[in-house]
C-alpha cells in the first residue's frame, strides 16, 4: 500500500473514533432524559421522597450527569462497564451472557443472506432487463418495503399458527440437535434475510451494472472475450469495493433489525437484554447495549470505506 491509502485508511480511522466518542454523548445524553430512573422504578408510584432520595443516592443517581458522563467513559475505556442497578450484577457479565446468542443469530442470518443476495445481484446485472432481473427487481422493491415486524408476524401467523411447523419463540438453550437449532433459527433468520437480501442484491447490481457499463468493458467485449471471462474476469474484479461497500452497509441494518426481531420471538440476545433495561431504566445496561450496537455499526460502515479505498486501482497506482 502506498502512502495515499495509508493516510486515506488513517483518516477513515480517526474519523470512526471521534464518531463513536460523539456517539456515546449522544447515547448517555439520550438515557439521561428518560423520564423515570430505577429507583422509581423499584420502589414505585407510591413511594416517598426520602425513600427516593437515599435509594438514588445509593444507586450514585444524584451525582451531576457530566460527572457521571465522565465516570462512565473512563470505567468503559479501561473494560469496567459498571453494575447493573436493578440486579447489583456486573454489566459486563450480563452482556457476557447474551452477547454470543446474537453473534450467532448475525452470523447465520450472513451466512444465508450474503451468497443469495451476491448470487442474484450478479445475476440480474449480467442478464439486465431479462425476466429473472425484472422478477428479483420487482421483488426487492417489495420486501424492502415491508418492515421487520410486519415479516416476523407474518411468519408467526402461518408457520406457527395456522401450520404449526415452527416454534413462536426462539429457546437457544434447548438446542441438542441440528433439527432443533433449524427450527429455533428459521423464523429469526428468514425475517431478517428478506430485508437484507433484498438491499444487497440492489446495491450489488447497481455496482456490476457500473462496471460492465464502463469503456474498458467495450474493449474486452471488442477483443472477442466471451461474457463469463468478460464478468468473472474484468468486471467483478472491478467492482469488489462497492459490492464490499455494498455488503457491510446492509449488515450494518442488521443490528438495527435484530432490536424487532429479539422481542418479537423473544431470542435471548443482547437486543433483547436492552429492551429490558429500558423497561426497567437500567441505564447503565441500556449505554453498554446501545454502544455494543453503534460499534459494530461503526465498524461495518469503517470496513466498507477501507475496501473501497484499498480495491480502487486509481489509488493503488498512485
Amino acid at each position: 500500500m502506498n502512502r495515499v491509502i495509508l493516510s486515506l485508511l488513517a483518516k477513515r480511522l480517526l474519523l470512526a473514533l471521534l464518531s463513536l466518542l460523539a456517539v456515546s454523548v449522544i447515547v448517555f445524553s439520550i438515557t439521561a432524559v428518560l423520564p423515570g430512573d430505577a429507583a422509581q422504578e423499584q420502589l414505585g408510584q407510591e413511594a416517598t421522597p426520602e425513600a427516593l432520595a437515599a435509594l438514588r443516592a445509593q444507586m450514585g443517581l444524584d451525582v451531576p450527569a457530566p460527572e457521571r458522563y465522565l465516570k462512565w467513559l473512563w470505567g468503559a475505556v479501561r473494560g469496567d462497564l459498571g453494575q447493573s442497578v436493578t440486579t447489583q450484577m456486573p454489566v459486563a457479565e450480563l452482556v457476557g451472557s447474551r452477547l454470543p446468542n446474537s453473534l450467532l443469530l448475525a452470523a447465520v442470518t450472513a451466512l444465508f443472506s450474503v451468497p443469495i443476495a451476491l448470487l442474484f445481484g450478479i445475476s440480474s446485472a449480467v442478464w439486465r432487463g431479462s425476466w429473472l432481473d425484472r422478477i428479483a427487481s420487482s421483488l426487492s422493491v417489495a420486501v424492502v418495503s415491508v418492515p421487520e415486524f410486519l415479516v416476523a408476524t407474518l411468519a408467526v401467523l402461518v408457520f406457527a399458527v395456522q401450520l404449526r411447523w415452527l416454534p413462536a419463540l426462539s429457546y437457544v438453550s434447548d438446542i441438542e440437535s441440528v433439527g432443533q437449532m433449524l427450527r429455533a433459527f428459521a423464523m429469526p433468520v428468514l425475517s431478517l434475510c428478506c430485508v437484507i437480501v433484498a438491499q444487497m442484491m440492489r446495491m450489488t447490481r447497481a455496482a456490476v451494472i457500473d462496471q460492465l457499463e464502463a469503456p474498458y468493458i467495450e474493449m474486452v467485449r471488442l477483443k472477442g472475450a466471451s461474457p463469463l471471462r468478460m464478468v468473472l474476469a474484468h468486471a467483478l474484479p472491478n467492482a469488489v469495493g462497492p459490492i464490499a461497500n455494498a455488503v457491510a452497509l446492509s449488515l450494518s441494518y442488521l443490528l438495527g433489525g435484530v432490536i424487532v426481531i429479539e422481542t418479537i420471538f423473544n431470542y435471548p440476545g443482547i437486543a433483547k437484554l436492552m429492551v429490558d433495561g429500558v423497561t426497567q431504566r437500567d441505564m447503565p445496561l441500556v449505554q453498554t447495549c446501545a454502544m455494543i450496537f453503534c460499534t459494530g455499526y461503526l465498524l461495518l460502515v469503517t470496513l466498507a470505506d477501507v475496501c473501497g479505498i484499498v480495491a480502487n486501482p486509481r489509488l493503488r497506482h498512485r
